[in-house]
């Protein structure tokens, strides 16, 4: 009998609201082993009227992040659900901080280039301090109604 094969595994880049712990551990019921990385040439926008970011390719910019290692396909298809359809989930190089390895991972970018809305910096100390309290209560309500059973 031929062994299964082992499960893929995923590296993702997080680089605003799932910076935060316990905003990972309420989508995946658990925090990944993460390592701190740079995405060059990007930059990280706040939008008008949200209280989380967009990245969008910017030459000469840098965005500081972290790269979640050993996402499973079901918890890619979590991450994808919460992400939405403004954004695309693409292949980008990062640079890991601690030894400059260089990565492909997976990233959600921002799918309107020309969106109006994005401008400044997004500051995730700000977002915390702010915002995290409240977003927790939505990111739980968006579970439970990722859960429900589908009739």
């Amino acid at each position: 009998m031929a062994a299964a094969a082992a499960p893929r595994l995923h590296s993702v880049f997080v680089y605003g609201t799932l910076l935060a712990d316990e905003v990972v551990r309420v989508l995946l019921k658990r925090v990944p082993p993460s390592s701190p990385a740079i995405l060059h040439n990007y930059h990280r926008f706040s939008i008008k009227g949200r209280v989380y970011p967009a990245i969008l390719p910017i030459d000469c910019k840098n965005v500081a992040g972290e790269v979640l290692r050993g996402i499973t396909d079901q918890e890619l298809d979590v991450l994808d659900s919460f992400e939405d359809v403004e954004y695309e989930r693409r292949a980008v190089e990062v640079s890991l901080v601690d030894n400059s390895e260089k990565l492909i991972v997976d990233a959600y970018v921002w799918g309107n280039k020309d969106d109006p809305n994005l401008y400044g910096e997004w500051d995730f100390e700000e977002w915390k301090r702010l915002h995290l309290e409240d977003y927790l209560v939505m990111t739980t309500e968006f579970m439970e109604e990722l859960e429900k059973p589908q009739d």
